[in-house]
């Protein structure tokens, strides 16, 4: 991962990660998403249109945040996937478990309805 940014909207963050998701880079992503469940925050939208690669350690840490934020009574969703990160997440069945939209702004506002 080459950079994390954390966005506020309503009861809706996003978290947009830039580099690759793997082993030595997944803490920050990882800490950033429970640092917004410490905080109360439940509706996490996570942002990987700058994400080129995702290894099984960043697979793990999506679903383990998406089944905490369930249990929170919200939900975590993917915007901006790149087609490298799509067919990872659909090889592995991802894509049947998490909701995914093409941009930010559309995975923000599907908290709305």
């Amino acid at each position: 991962m080459n950079s994390l940014s954390i966005h506020s909207s309503g009861e809706v963050v996003t978290i947009e990660v830039a580099g690759s998701i793997d082993a030595l880079t997944c803490a920050p992503v990882e800490g950033a998403l429970n640092e917004q469940f410490a905080a109360g925050r439940r509706n996490v939208v996570l942002d990987l249109a700058g994400v080129d690669f995702t290894s099984s350690t960043g697979l793990r840490m999506i679903l383990s945040a998406a089944k905490e934020a369930r249990r929170r009574g919200g939900d975590l969703r993917l915007s901006g996937l790149q087609p490298a990160v799509a067919r990872v997440l659909s090889i592995s069945g991802f894509l049947g478990l998490l909701k995914t939209y093409p941009d930010r702004e559309g995975a923000v506002a599907s908290y709305a309805g």
